[in-house]
C-alpha cells in the first residue's frame, strides 16, 4: 500500500474513535441504542462495499438490523439499469415516512448511482430529507462524512469524478463466515456502448499483490473458505501497477494461500482471456469449476456496435478451446436482446452461439437504453414486439441446454460447500458444487460452512437432490 494511503487509513481510524464518542452521546439522549441499515443494490462489487460499510457503522457502536425503520440507514445504490434508480427513488419515499416520526433519523445514500450528476440534483433538489450523498470514489471516506452527518444539520454531498487511491485495512463486516468476495481491481476500461458502469466506478485500478495476499491471508485466518476474486474485468488485473504478476499467476498465487480451498472470479472478458489462465485453471484443483465468460450477443456486427471487441468466430474458438482443455467446467454467459440496429439473422447468431457452446446457464436480458451512454442515442431503437418475440427464442433455447449440462451430473458425488439452511425446507441445507450448481440435501445448520462430499441424486433441471456420502 502507498504511504499516502497508509496515512489515509490512520486518518479515517481516527474518525471512527470520533463517530463513536458522538453516537454514544445521541444514545445517552435517547436512552436505548441506536440501529443501523445498510441495503444493497446491484452486484458483488456492492456487496463487498456494503461489507465495509456495515463494518464501520458497527464499529462505530451501531446495532445492525435488516430493519429500515432504523436510526441510520443506507442505500448503497446501483445504476445499471434506469429502473434501478426508480427503485432508489420509491424506497425514498417510504424512508421520508419513517423520518417524519423519527426526526433524529439520518438517510445517506451511496454507489454507482449518486455518480449522475443528474441524481444528485433531482435528490438535491426534490428529497431534500436525505442527509449524506456520497458516490464510488470515496467509500473509504465513509467515517469522516459519518462525523460530519452526526454533528450537523443538512445535507452533505461529497461525490469526486475520479480516485486513484486505495485505502485499506477500515472495519469490515463479513455476510458469510465460509466465503467473501476480495476486490483485486476497480474501475473498467472497457467502455461498452451500452454501459454505464465506466462511467461511475472510474478507470481500472489495481490492488498491489501482496495487499491481496495479505488480506486473503487474513480471510482464511478468520475461517474463510472460499474466495471470489472481483472485478469489472479480472483479465486486466495489473496494468496500472509496476511488475505486477498477471491475473493468472496472482490467481495461483492465492490459490496457495493455506486455508482457502476454493477460489472464484469474475467478471472475465473474453477479448482478453488468456491461454495461460486456461491452463492455471485446468491445472489447479482449488479452482472451481465454473467460469462466468459473457456473450451479450452472437452477431459480429452488433458486437463491433457494443465496442465488445471480439467477433463471433474469436468467441466461439475461445470458448471451445476452453471446453476441450476443461471439459468438466461450468460456463456461463450474459445475453442481451434489442440492442439498437439487431435483426432477426443477429438473433440467429447468438442462437448459433448458444447451440455450440452450450452455455450451463445465460442471464439474458433485454436492452435497457441507459440515458449516458453511447448506445442510448443510436437511431436504430428496436421495436416492443421484435424484442419479446426474440428475446423468448433465446431464452427457450439457453432453458434447455442449461437443463441437458446440469443433467451431465446426475448419480455423481461431487463436494458441495454448505451455504445455509433450505429456505423452503428446514429439513434440508443447500450447497453449492464446484461448477456453481446448487443442491439440497438433509442436513441441519451445524454443516453451514462445511465442503462435504453429496451424491447427486436427482436433477431438477436448475439444481439437484442429493445426500451426504
Amino acid at each position: 500500500m502507498r504511504q499516502e494511503d497508509r496515512k489515509e487509513t490512520e486518518i479515517q481510524i481516527e474518525y471512527i474513535k470520533k463517530a463513536a464518542a458522538l453516537l454514544s452521546e445521541k444514545e445517552t439522549e435517547a436512552g436505548r441504542k441506536l440501529r443501523a441499515c445498510v441495503v444493497t443494490f446491484g452486484c458483488q462489487m456492492n456487496a463487498r462495499d456494503s461489507e465495509k460499510l456495515i463494518g464501520i457503522l458497527e464499529q462505530v457502536g451501531y446495532e445492525i438490523t435488516e430493519d429500515e425503520n432504523a436510526d441510520f440507514v443506507l442505500y448503497n445504490t446501483c445504476t445499471v439499469r434506469e429502473n434501478a434508480n426508480l427503485k432508489v427513488y420509491g424506497r425514498l419515499g417510504v424512508l421520508n415516512g419513517y423520518k417524519k416520526k423519527n426526526p433524529g433519523m439520518k438517510i445517506a445514500l451511496c454507489g454507482c448511482m449518486m455518480q449522475e450528476p443528474q441524481v444528485v440534483e433531482k435528490l438535491r433538489t426534490s428529497y431534500r430529507f436525505v442527509d449524506l450523498i456520497f458516490g464510488t470514489h470515496n467509500l473509504y471516506k465513509f467515517p469522516e462524512l459519518l462525523v460530519s452527518v452526526l454533528s450537523q444539520e443538512g445535507t452533505i454531498i461529497d461525490i469526486w469524478d475520479k480516485t486513484d487511491r486505495i485505502v485499506e485495512d477500515l472495519p469490515v463486516k463479513r455476510k458469510y463466515s465460509y466465503k467473501s468476495g476480495l476486490n483485486i481491481m476497480f474501475g473498467c476500461d472497457n467502455f461498452c456502448t451500452y454501459c454505464i458502469v465506466p462511467y461511475v466506478r472510474g478507470r481500472e485500478r489495481s490492488r498491489e499483490p501482496e495487499d491481496i495476499l495479505a488480506e486473503a491471508k487474513s480471510l482464511a485466518q478468520d475461517g474463510c473458505k472460499e474466495l471470489m476474486l472481483l472485478g469489472q474485468n479480472v483479465n486486466s488485473y495489473g496494468k496500472n501497477l509496476e511488475n505486477a504478476p498477471s491475473f493468472a499467476q496472482l490467481l495461483e498465487m492465492v490459490c496457495n494461500v493455506e486455508g482457502i480451498e476454493r477460489v472464484r472470479f469474475m467478471t472475465s472478458h473474453p477479448k482478453d482471456l488468456s491461454d495461460e489462465l486456461i491452463q492455471v485453471m485446468k491445472r489447479n484443483p482449488k479452482i472451481c469449476r465454473h467460469l462466468h465468460l459473457p456473450l451479450q450477443s452472437g452477431s459480429t456486427e452488433i458486437l463491433r456496435r457494443m465496442n465488445r471487441r471480439y467477433t463471433k468466430e474469436q468467441y466461439l474458438e475461445l470458448a471451445l478451446k476452453i471446453r476441450r482443455e476443461i471439459p468438466d467446467l461450468s460456463i456461463t454467459t450474459d445475453i442481451i436482446v434489442g440492442f439498437p440496429g439487431e435483426t432477426e439473422s443477429d438473433i440467429e447468431d447468438t442462437l448459433d452461439v448458444i447451440r455450440q457452446v452450450r452455455f450451463d446457464n445465460a442471464f439474458t436480458f433485454i436492452y435497457s437504453k441507459r440515458s449516458g451512454t453511447p448506445a442510448a442515442s443510436y437511431e436504430d431503437q428496436v421495436s416492443e414486439e421484435f424484442i419479446s418475440a426474440q428475446f423468448d427464442r433465446v431464452l427457450k433455447l439457453v432453458q434447455e441446454t442449461a437443463r441437458e449440462q446440469a443433467g451431465k451430473y446426475e448419480g455423481l458425488t461431487m463436494d458441495a460447500l454448505i451455504e445455509e439452511v433450505n429456505e423452503s425446507d428446514p429439513t434440508l441445507v443447500t450447497g453449492r458444487l464446484s461448477n456453481n450448481c446448487l443442491v439440497h440435501l438433509p442436513g441441519d445448520a451445524s454443516l453451514i460452512g462445511s465442503i462435504i462430499p453429496v451424491f447427486l441424486r436427482e436433477c431438477k433441471g436448475f439444481y439437484y437432490l442429493g445426500e451426504r456420502k
